[in-house]
């Protein structure tokens, strides 16, 4: 029961642009969500139109929407906590 990971452009450019030494954990636990799409630690955004979702890695989200039925995580944001909200 694998979920396909999609990344939105403006979110493979953001993660690009991530320090070295976090972008391995990132990218990791990004791949880890076509497994289980809702980890341990993961939330649920409130105020949101449509339901996203986000995990921590260190200081660092990803912000992602997952389609049940279709069976897609998709991946909006990737960014610092301090940068990731607005």
């Amino acid at each position: 029961m694998k979920y396909q990971v999609t990344i939105k452009k403006s979110a493979a450019k953001e993660l690009e642009s991530l320090p070295k030494k976090v972008l391995v954990s990132v990218t990791q636990s990004i791949a880890g969500l076509s497994d289980n799409p809702r980890p341990q630690g993961c939330k649920k955004l409130k105020g949101q139109t449509d339901s996203l979702w986000r995990i921590r890695i260190g200081d660092y989200r990803v912000v992602y929407q997952i389609e049940d039925v279709i069976k897609i995580v998709d991946v909006k944001r990737v960014g610092h906590r301090k940068d990731i909200y607005d």
